[in-house]
């Protein structure tokens, strides 16, 4: 395969295409992929239809019963050599991920990095397929289960981090024997497009692992109706995730949602200062603020309030904004995300909101978000309640620990949250009645290894979880096994 060298794009055609039955395919419609650095265009990419998409589900049926025949440990091999082609062509995937997001190029090849080791941890899943043997309450008659795959898996994924969020879902679909159609985001086609043609080379079967361009309503909403895919796994917004729930629940299809965080770090009095400050800067700002476990609202204990807000204004006022390795942060991905933050902080400042810092579209081209720091917003301020996805985050003043544990749970969403403490009773009583699905003790609200479970409660999710062994239960089902036996014959 011919793989273009950092910067260079001439391995990229004009228009992403469609990637089914291990080929490529084009459609009878397209879009076009804006730079969120310069917002020119970087290419096309294929927006695909109804039968496109019912295309890859034939492809995906035809395939699905020879790839659960195999055994885990081959589908393994095949996944690792994916695992290695993918740390072989890590700097063209970072070249790629930085051109399509706009992070730089150093922060995308620590997305590469990630995806890796997800690739390798599931890949050796393969040799951990674990049932499990019992006793009967019947004399002679052995019981055990098997675990097998649920069948078409329909993956939806969005493009804060790309090339991670396709392992995070790829990688357990097709260990547990699935195959697989990955709806690309509209926003990185051609992160995806270059993911399948390294799973072909790797030798994954032509149809178990298709990439589907195009948008939500006009290529997923019919990937996840079709009656014939039996796992949906789903990371974006909760107002979408209800829509696939909708579209899905008739059929009882298995869902799988990783949806949005309004999440909590919180600043004790006894805190050390300059790390709490740092941590709030990375887990608000990191990434443009777009992910999911983003620190969006800073709870900071009265005692030590004017002292952090003045170090933290400094700190974030220090930030670098730009694309490249020297920066702190780049664009949000679209000029839709970009124009929706600043008509949500114009419409809060009219609501007496006081806008410490940012609040404004930065530079004259891209999609620029300056890191904006908010203060005196109300508790049922949609600032408080509604995900932005981008650099915003309000700073919100409390008395005591009760205070800050209580305006912790009182938001509508359960991701992730933080503390920061020196006290050991404090962190403990935080991680225990924290409504989230992920704590984290002096240190950023997001962050997960591959080994780990990672998701949340409320309107953030639907209780599954993924990464970890726990995203075998999303992919593959048990199965009772009875063996009886006849002491006479033997």
């Amino acid at each position: 395969m011919a793989v273009g060298q950092r910067g260079n794009f001439s391995m990229i055609p004009n228009t992403i295409p469609n990637w089914i039955a291990n080929s490529e395919q084009l459609g009878l419609a397209t879009f076009e992929k804006i730079s969120p650095v310069t917002g020119v265009k970087l290419w096309d990419a294929v927006a695909s239809q109804h039968s496109e998409v019912t295309v890859a589900v034939d492809t995906a049926a035809a395939a699905q019963s020879a790839w659960a025949a195999m055994p885990g440990v081959q589908r393994g091999l095949i996944l690792h050599r994916l695992a290695d082609l993918l740390q072989q062509y890590g700097e063209t995937f970072a070249s790629v991920i930085a051109q399509e997001t706009g992070k730089s190029v150093k922060d995308a090849r620590g997305e590469v990095a990630a995806a890796v080791q997800v690739a390798l941890f599931y890949a050796s899943e393969g040799q951990r397929l674990y049932g499990r043997t019992t006793t009967s309450a019947q004399p002679n008659r052995l019981a055990m289960t098997v675990r097998r795959p649920r069948g078409i898996a329909a993956l939806i994924i969005a493009a804060n981090t790309p090339l991670a969020n396709v392992a995070w879902k790829v990688f357990p679909a097709l260990i547990c024997g699935n195959a697989a159609i990955l709806k690309a985001s509209e926003d990185a086609p051609a992160v995806a497009w270059f993911f399948g043609k390294l799973a072909a080379e790797a030798g994954v079967p032509s149809g178990v692992l298709a990439i589907l361009q195009g948008r939500g309503s006009e290529a997923g909403e019919p990937l996840v109706c079709d009656s014939r895919v039996r796992v949906i796994s789903f990371t974006g917004s909760t107002a979408v995730g209800r829509r696939i729930l909708e579209f899905s629940c008739s059929r009882l299809a298995r869902v799988s949602l990783e949806l949005g965080g309004k999440n909590a770090l919180v600043v004790c009095d006894d805190a050390d200062l300059d790390e709490a400050v740092r941590w709030a800067v990375l887990s608000a700002f990191s990434n443009a603020g777009q992910r999911c476990a983003a620190a969006s609202r800073l709870i900071v204990f009265e005692a030590v309030y004017e002292e952090f807000k003045k170090r933290l204004l400094a700190r974030t006022s220090a930030l670098r904004v730009g694309a490249s390795d020297e920066d702190d942060l780049g664009p949000v991905i679209n000029f839709r995300q970009l124009d929706r933050m600043v008509a949500a902080i114009d419409a809060a400042r009219e609501r007496g909101v006081t806008v410490l810092l940012g609040g404004k579209r930065m530079y004259d081209r891209g999609c620029f978000m300056a890191p904006t720091i908010l203060e005196n917003v109300a508790h049922d301020d949609p600032l408080n309640t509604e995900e932005l996805f981008g650099p915003i985050t309000c700073l919100r003043r409390v008395s005591d620990f009760s205070e800050a544990l209580a305006m912790t749970n009182d938001s509508p969403y359960g991701l992730t949250a933080a503390i920061h403490t020196k006290n050991v009773h404090r962190a403990m009583i935080f991680a225990d009645q924290a409504d989230v699905g992920v704590v984290t003790v002096n240190g950023g609200t997001f962050g997960s290894e591959p080994h780990m479970p990672f998701g949340g409660t409320k309107l953030s999710g639907n209780g599954t979880r993924e990464p970890g062994t726990e995203a075998l239960e999303v992919y593959s089902e048990l199965r009772d096994i009875y063996l009886n036996l006849n002491p006479a014959q033997l």
